[in-house]
């Protein structure tokens, strides 16, 4: 018995591993035919480069007048002129910095929302394998379910069983094949989502069991890993340091600005040349602009710490509630391997030693077990997925 339970795990261990592969197959495959993360990506890149705009000199200004003299004989002027505007160099290097943190960024909000598309994919494929695992074992209820009518029909045709004993054993075929149906239904419908997500492109699934991961041993260090990984987090953490840049940034535009330029007038018989120096002073534009940015910055810290904590007590929930699963799970495996009375069940009844009432209400017992053990397996992996989607 020992040899036999060994074996079982190990066989069970392996085809776990199997799904596992098999899942990242099928998400890998989605990651490059998804038609949404491929206009997240084109859109990624139109916004690193306006990130990348508005970061250098502005444009030269160059000015050319002509202008008629009265009387006539005054002749005319021309007049040439070539500004360049610029900033303090502080300006430059806060605009240079604070694009390169908006760009990355930009990464993570891809980042995430790569990670909540491949998460859908992922509970799409556990809720499909759920399904599979179902219609498996209702394939199994479906011939035991024909083998008990057609019995019953050769009992009535002799004379052994009445109609009432056959109308039963006729509807119990009848309900276990519109149970069949609708669980194709929902496998087919599970099976679209998947082809959408995957750019309309059909993917091939034949996963049969659940792809079991281990928990994290000790949450507080797991969890300080998937904090640092974590791609809102790390947005709010940059957005406070783009806010920290920005106040440089407008403390800098306080200084004043230059102008240098070349500068030629010419009038009849005289033509003045040379450089042309401006100076302006902001005294009123930026006024409250370090204020406003200092704020933002204190908002931007309060908003992190308000969703650092947030992001925790959703893993620990999701944690307990895995683990809580997990035990579930175990239960009832214990219980199913220990009293299935399925088998001495249709012996009694092929035997004669129970009716058929009996036999459908004690075999739904075991019915309703295996279908919990199944959800419950189902939602501890669901539950293990969104614990673990960072590392999609």
């Amino acid at each position: 018995m020992k040899k036999l339970i060994i074996i079982i795990l190990l066989f069970t261990a392996v085809y776990s591993a199997l799904a596992q592969n098999e899942y990242e197959q099928i998400l890998q495959q989605i990651e490059t035919n998804s038609a949404t993360l491929n206009a997240l990506r084109l859109e990624t890149e139109a916004k690193k480069l306006n990130n990348r705009t508005g970061i250098y000199l502005s444009n030269p200004e160059v000015e050319f007048n002509y202008l008629w003299g009265k009387p006539s004989e005054t002749g005319t002027r021309k007049d040439i002129s070539i500004k360049q505007s610029f900033d303090f160099p502080a300006v430059y290097i806060n605009k240079n910095k604070i694009s390169k943190l908006e760009n990355s960024n930009v990464e993570l909000e891809y980042k995430s929302e790569r990670i909540n598309l491949l998460l859908s994919a992922k509970q799409t494929c556990i809720q499909l394998t759920y399904y599979r695992l179902l219609a498996k074992e209702y394939k199994t209820r479906l011939q035991n379910a024909k083998d008990i009518a057609v019995a019953y029909q050769i009992k009535l045709d002799k004379g052994e069983a009445n109609a009432i004993e056959n109308n039963k054993a006729q509807l119990y075929l009848h309900s276990v094949e519109n149970e069949i149906k609708n669980i194709e239904t929902e496998q087919n419908s599970l099976l679209s989502e998947l082809t959408q997500l995957n750019g309309g492109k059909e993917i091939l699934f034949s996963v049969d069991t659940f792809a079991i991961k281990q928990l994290p041993l000790n949450f507080e260090q797991w969890y300080a890993q998937a904090e640092a990984k974590n791609p809102l987090l790390q947005y709010i953490k940059a957005q406070i340091e783009i806010n920290n840049r920005q106040v440089a940034l407008n403390k800098s535009l306080t200084l004043p600005k230059f102008t240098a330029g070349y500068m030629r007038e010419q009038v009849t018989g005289q033509r003045f040349e040379g450089i042309s120096i401006g100076i302006s002073i902001p005294l009123w534009e930026n006024r409250n602009r370090v204020k406003q940015a200092k704020m933002q910055t204190k908002a931007s810290t309060a908003t992190f710490e308000d969703k650092r904590i947030q992001f925790y007590n959703s893993l620990q929930n999701l944690y307990a509630k895995a683990v809580n699963l997990q035990q579930v799970v175990e239960k009832y495996q214990k219980s199913l391997s220990e009293y299935n009375n399925e088998r001495l069940l249709k012996k009694a009844l092929d035997a004669g030693e129970i009716s058929l009432l009996d036999y459908l209400l004690e075999s739904q017992y075991y019915y309703e077990l295996f279908t919990r053990m199944l959800e419950s397996g189902r939602d501890f992996e669901l539950a293990t997925a969104q614990l673990n989607a960072v590392e999609l």
